[in-house]
């Protein structure tokens, strides 16, 4: 048997593309739903730069301010995962990470946030920012760090619906009447 020793330092760098990052919010539900403050991410079919324009360009498309870019890559690995599997979809994506490069006169990421919000409004529509929103509203919004971060409790199935859960509490209105928040259905009654 061979005695192998590797780092994760050493598999990062022979292991194809990676998209890395930390998570810039150490404390909190996403933290603790984070295996480590580090993430990694593997490409397939798309290499670095795209995957990191991909990452930035859903931050313009839908922007949360606070949001870990750890939720984003989630974005970017659906996508690399279409182009995997589609050339089409593959020469679409850096295609279009190409026009936002054409777009900011040479290189996009490097533009402040003003001009790359500027290129991208410019290709609403198109057929690479519709395949990012596209891919984005179902993976953006789909996981649990997102859910976490947003504070969505997830399916209410799974716990017994909303009658019980407060569905119709307008507690969180300054000075509710009384009447706004009637008592919780009960199945006995």
């Amino acid at each position: 048997m061979l005695d192998l020793d590797l780092t994760r330092r050493d598999f990062l760098k022979t292991s194809g593309t990676v998209l890395m990052g930390t998570l810039a919010i150490t404390t909190g539900v996403l933290s603790v739903l984070a295996p480590s403050q580090t993430w990694a991410l593997e490409l397939t079919k798309l290499d670095k730069a795209t995957g990191q324009t991909l990452l930035q360009a859903t931050r313009h498309i839908f922007p949360h301010a606070t949001l870990d870019d750890a939720v984003y890559a989630l974005v970017v690995k659906d996508l690399d995962a279409a182009a995997a599997s589609d050339d089409g979809v593959a020469k679409l994506l850096t295609r279009g990470a190409a026009e936002l490069n054409t777009g900011a006169g040479g290189d996009w990421l490097a533009a402040d946030s003003d001009k790359q919000f500027a290129v991208i409004e410019k290709m609403a529509g198109n057929d690479f920012f519709e395949k990012i929103k596209g891919t984005a509203v179902v993976s953006l919004y789909n996981n649990e760090m997102a859910w976490a971060h947003f504070g969505y409790e997830g399916d209410a199935w799974k716990e017994g619906g909303y009658l019980t859960r407060g569905f119709n509490d307008l507690n969180w209105l300054p000075d509710p009447p009384a009447d706004a928040s009637p008592a919780a259905f009960s199945a006995k009654s």
